[in-house]
């Protein structure tokens, strides 16, 4: 198993420990740099600047992504560590050359299940740290130190009943595919999930403009439908809009179907009605990311307007 310890502000600590959120987006300021380290599942570690040489809180990594900073702010808000957009912009633009960019695209390493630790529980970064590190290092638990620093967050986050150790989540092995496909996942990283399972193209028109999509529940999250990739599907903004009100809808086949509906009541739609009964353009290619036929079915039955 690895670790990364990554480097981050005390600001944007501070910020997210009093805000206890059900997931952060550990953002990059540069988007050039692709993170391969972690597979899902993984521990990714916070290290304040020094000279705080301190790991401080972490998460469990899910994936990472290269996002416009509006989207990011739109799919994690103040999950990004800021109070708002324009303090995002200017957060990155502290860190980049091209400041004049209004939107740019910055590296998002999505976590879910993140840990914020009182000062009395930080923990003392392994003495192989480099003080000229910058972005980040690796330790793997093969190694003495990454065996101890796995063993110090197990220690400060393991709850303790009647004296009793209970195993926390961190202790179970779940990487990889499996654990995106069982993990509890937030609106942010559902969206981001969705957006790169469908290479951000939609899955209806194959449309890349990737500020007009969106990630779409097919059971809404308001009716017990989960933040998964399989109860998600990537459209464009208009037929997000559609797909929810019920004027479309897709089959277990993995069709678009359009109802008459549409016509009947605003009379027009000519350009849905061409997609109506032709298979999604683009579609996820992991078997377990593809729509869930349950979803669907429920969609068919509940939502889409006969």
């Amino acid at each position: 198993m690895r670790l990364w310890v990554g480097v981050t502000d005390k600001d944007w600590f501070d910020f997210l420990a009093k805000l206890s959120p059900d997931e952060v987006n550990f953002w990059q300021p540069s988007g050039n740099r692709e993170f391969r380290v972690l597979q899902p599942g993984e521990l990714f570690l916070f290290k304040l600047h020094a000279p705080l040489n301190f790991i401080v809180g972490g998460g469990t990594f899910v994936r990472y992504s290269k996002l416009p900073a509006s989207l990011a702010w739109d799919a994690f808000g103040a999950k990004n560590g800021v109070e708002s957009i324009t303090r995002l912009r200017e957060r990155v633009r502290r860190y980049r050359r091209d400041s004049a960019d209004l939107d740019p695209v910055i590296g998002c390493n999505v976590l879910v299940e993140p840990f914020f630790l009182p000062r009395e529980q930080w923990i003392r970064v392994p003495a192989s740290w480099a003080p000229n590190i910058v972005q980040g290092k690796t330790y793997d638990t093969e190694t003495d130190d990454g065996r101890a620093l796995l063993a110090a967050v197990r220690a400060v986050l393991r709850p303790v009943v009647e004296d009793q150790p209970v195993a926390s989540p961190s202790d179970q092995p779940r990487y990889g595919a499996e654990y995106l496909t069982r993990s509890r996942l937030g609106q942010g990283a559902f969206r981001v999930l969705v957006t790169e399972s469908y290479q951000k193209r939609c899955a209806v028109t194959g449309e890349k403009t990737l500020p007009v999509l969106e990630a779409a529940h097919i059971k809404p999250f308001a009716e017990d439908g989960p933040h998964q990739v399989s109860n998600g599907i990537l459209l464009r903004s208009d037929l997000h809009k559609l797909f929810d009100l019920g004027y479309v809808t897709v089959t277990p086949e993995l069709k678009l179907e359009v109802s008459s509906r549409l016509r009947e009541e605003w009379h027009n739609g000519r350009e849905y009605y061409a997609y109506h009964g032709k298979e999604l353009a683009f579609r996820p290619q992991a078997a377990a990311d593809l729509p869930a036929r349950a979803f669907l079915e429920w969609h068919n039955e509940r939502r889409f307007r006969t």
